[in-house]
């Protein structure tokens, strides 16, 4: 039986006239796209745009709620009430779902943006409001969980599709939530360093931490990040790589 995994990307992260990463070239590697939702970067041209392209390249449209934090790009941690992440979350999937339609598509999948993402895999009661009010929304759909963390277990409870991942170009620490940026190695850049270590990720059945420390998890699908320079030739690095590792690419 073949080996198969998913490649998704964050996208759609331009706003008005400032443009953010390659999108047409990602979306000529990955399966899913994660497209930004007008909240930490995005806006309605965008969305429409980058759901046309990733529709006409046969990828996945999810979307990608994170804080109404244009200026920190979702980064900064922001305290809300239940009720706030609730209607945050519906209001940014309502967005997407609508402009998928509107090009003849669908959102399939939604992930957790940045600062947002990150509260979530540390608070399985910040997971379950977030991912409650999206299957509130649409029953269906799959939602991307940082694995072995508390989205997956929230997930799971719920009894909800659902898809683990893992990131090509962030470092872990032993609890499999991931190093802070700015500490040293944090953000990995190399994209043969990266390739390396997702396949032998993969290999292993779970995530390698920092330290070494084998973390097994269900992983579904890898992340790269699409703001970086060095995002396009990641994503082509490690696709080539995990093809030549017996890898189909097809989305989850």
């Amino acid at each position: 039986m073949a080996k198969t995994i998913d490649l998704n990307a964050d996208m759609g992260e331009g706003f008005g006239p400032w443009k953010m990463g390659n999108d047409a070239a990602l979306l000529d590697v990955v399966s899913s796209a994660n497209i930004a939702c007008g909240f930490h970067a995005g806006d309605a041209d965008t969305m429409a745009q980058t759901m046309q392209v990733a529709l006409e390249k046969g990828v996945g449209i999810g979307a990608h709620p994170g804080f109404a934090d244009l200026q920190g790009f979702g980064r900064r941690r922001i305290a809300l009430s239940d009720a706030e992440l609730a209607h945050m979350v519906t209001y940014q999937l309502g967005a997407a779902a609508a402009m998928a339609r509107s090009v003849g598509g669908e959102v399939r999948h939604l992930k957790l943006h940045g600062a947002l993402a990150n509260m979530a895999s540390e608070s399985e009661a910040m997971a379950r409001v977030c991912y409650e009010a999206a299957l509130k929304v649409q029953p269906d759909i799959i939602l991307m969980v940082l694995t072995a963390t508390a989205m997956e277990a929230v997930a799971k409870d719920l009894g909800c599709a659902w898809a683990g991942e893992i990131f090509a170009d962030r470092a872990y620490n032993d609890d499999a939530t991931l190093v802070t940026r700015g500490t040293p190695g944090a953000v990995i850049t190399d994209p043969d360093v990266a390739a390396v270590r997702i396949v032998a990720m993969l290999e292993a059945g779970g995530i390698i931490a920092q330290s070494g420390k084998v973390i097994p998890c269900q992983i579904d699908t890898i992340c790269l990040h699409g703001d970086g320079e060095s995002a396009v030739p990641m994503a082509r690095g490690l696709r080539a790589k995990l093809e030549l590792s017996g890898y189909d690419i097809h989305a989850f």
